[in-house]
């Protein structure tokens, strides 16, 4: 049984281990998602607690897709922004690990992710991934608008450098 839910801060400290496992998958397997090879558990936990302790404090939202209570995916709405966009989150880190990939897990994340941040005043949300990435292919099938490309913004987890896309979706009334 697949179900999505929100991760208090103490659950998301609980759940360090098994999201540490989630990004390493997806580094290993070469996304680009702000982290180098090599990588492993010791490098993911640190980033992890520093994200629980952002759910702690109320400026993180972490939703999870469990499967028969197995965390294996995560994403994240960044809440905290400047004074003048108090309407606006970031969608972060939509990360699925390889194995349960196929399964409609990253539009039940986004799905769960923009009604959160809906419910919570945000009217828009806005995102970055890797140019030609297999992500990159989701987020217009989810309704999200293109808006640009950076090129050479980041480094692919094996050294090469990466354009990043831009994308944003309206999910209230502004």
């Amino acid at each position: 049984m697949t179900t999505i839910r929100i991760l208090t801060g103490p659950e998301a400290h609980a759940a360090v281990p098994a999201l540490s496992e989630i990004l390493v998958d997806c580094v290993v397997g070469g996304a680009s998602v702000g982290f180098m090879q090599p990588y492993g558990m010791n490098d993911a936990a640190p980033y992890w607690q520093g994200v629980a302790d952002q759910v702690a404090a109320g400026t993180t939202l972490l939703l999870v897709a469990e499967i028969d209570g197995k965390v294996v995916g995560t994403v994240q709405v960044g809440f905290a922004q400047m004074p003048n966009q108090p309407h606006r989150g970031d969608l972060k880190k939509l990360l699925v690990h390889r194995s349960f990939r196929g399964k409609g897990l990253s539009r039940l994340l986004m799905d769960a992710a923009e009604r959160q941040a809906a419910s919570n005043g945000k009217t828009l949300l806005v995102l970055d991934t890797a140019t030609g990435s297999p992500a990159e292919a989701i987020y217009p099938r989810l309704g999200w608008i293109r808006s640009g490309v950076i090129p050479d913004y980041a480094l692919w987890p094996d050294g090469g450098y990466c354009d990043t896309t831009i994308f944003y979706k309206r999910i209230g009334a502004a």
